[in-house]
């Protein structure tokens, strides 16, 4: 690809953001494989999807932490190597210095139109100083209650109106993200079950001016297994059911999802997929459970319960164990280089070839991991053909 990109994150301090950084430097100056990347796999074409080298990294957040802190911290938890964080002290401390104040509603401003030109200035200043092409701006913040007052059918003139209302509070943070960067004229990638592309009214905004956007919880540990587990019990014609689901979490993402209303959106996301992979209802009770002492780390365990030939009653029991950051960071750099070559190439509107990385996707019901692979591969061989 001509040019550079940039990669804004929304949460740029998060861990999920700091690990993403640190892999995207290490990645560039050759300190790391690049294992637990799906763009390392589907050889792209240079000309149409930029590199590691072509990313240039900006972001918002609330948080004063510098990246190199939080990348200290990352280690001493067993999620970066020991040594990174002092062999990329300077690419942290770039990064850093593009991480602007993000938008906190306890502190205003009082009309949610001047948050929004503010963080679109933000990104516009950012593309511009660096000289980029395009900016991929990618939503890794905290997890949001999935409610907002703008009523589900409102268009985008009596969004703007509300918005320009003193006082009003009608779109939650990451949907006044996602509309600062439309406003931008940037492709939008929640990575979170956060309501910002289910607002239609948002989304009107990126059809009206052709941009791209993909969306929305990325999958990353318990609901990647259901995806190809599932499709198994209906390939032999067993019968699922129930599927039980409990989710240990630590660190701020279990801290956040422990707060009333928090986990409701991710629950959520996570029964859609479900059902869709079963072609039904089945009793289905998930629990998401914040503890403390894990740390930075995560625990999924399922208990399945199936039917077989002449009612047999049968289950499967299976538990994984990993670092959600470590699981996240590379499909967040993923997203970046083929969402930007997705710009590139003149796509517009939801991206749904891009459902292999999401666990509510926008734009496909397709949630069978293997056909998502196919449709993944067959998008980017196309891209790389019409150019």
């Amino acid at each position: 690809m001509e040019g550079r990109s940039g990669l804004w994150l929304i949460g740029g301090r998060g861990s999920v953001a700091t690990t993403a950084v640190c892999g995207l430097a290490a990645l560039g100056a050759g300190l790391v494989p690049s294992t637990g990347s799906v763009s390392e796999r589907l050889d792209l074409d240079p000309a149409v999807f930029p590199g590691w080298s072509e990313l240039v990294v900006g972001g918002h957040d609330i948080v004063r932490t510098p990246l190199r802190k939080r990348a200290e911290e990352l280690a001493a938890a067993g999620v970066l190597p020991a040594r990174l964080p002092a062999a990329l002290a300077d690419a942290l401390d770039a990064a850093d210095r593009d991480i602007r104040p993000g938008h906190d509603p306890a502190a205003g401003p009082d009309r949610q139109v001047d948050a929004i030109e503010h963080l679109a200035s933000d990104i516009t200043e950012f593309r511009r100083a660096h000289g980029l092409d395009r900016v991929v701006v990618v939503n890794v913040s905290s997890t949001e209650p999935p409610v907002h007052s703008l009523p589900e059918h409102a268009d985008l003139d009596v969004l703007n109106s509300a918005l320009a209302s003193p006082g009003q509070r009608v779109l939650p943070p990451s949907a006044l993200a996602a509309y600062a960067a439309f406003l931008a004229g940037c492709p939008y990638v929640d990575f979170t079950p956060s309501p910002s592309l289910r607002i239609p009214a948002v989304v009107e905004l990126a059809h009206r001016r052709n941009l791209p956007y993909a969306g929305s919880d990325g999958k990353t540990g318990e609901t990647l297994l259901r995806s190809a587990l599932a499709p198994m019990f209906v390939a032999r014609g067993l019968h699922v059911r129930s599927w039980a689901g409990t989710n240990l979490l630590g660190g701020g993402d279990g801290a956040n999802l422990a707060r009333e209303g928090r986990a409701a959106g991710k629950l959520a996301s996570k029964s859609r997929g479900l059902e869709a992979l079963l072609g039904g209802k089945a009793d289905a009770p998930l629990h998401i459970d914040y503890v403390p002492d894990l740390g930075e780390r995560k625990v999924a365990w399922d208990h399945i319960s199936f039917e077989g030939f002449l009612g047999a009653q049968m289950s499967l029991q299976l538990t994984w164990q990993g670092h959600d950051s470590a699981l996240a960071a590379p499909l967040v750099l993923d997203l970046a280089r083929l969402v930007a070559g997705a710009h590139a190439a003149g796509e517009s509107g939801p991206l749904g070839a891009l459902a292999f990385f999401f666990k509510d996707p926008a734009g496909s019901d397709e949630h069978r991991l293997a056909q998502q692979e196919q449709d993944l591969v067959a998008w980017v061989r196309r891209l790389a053909v019409s150019r």
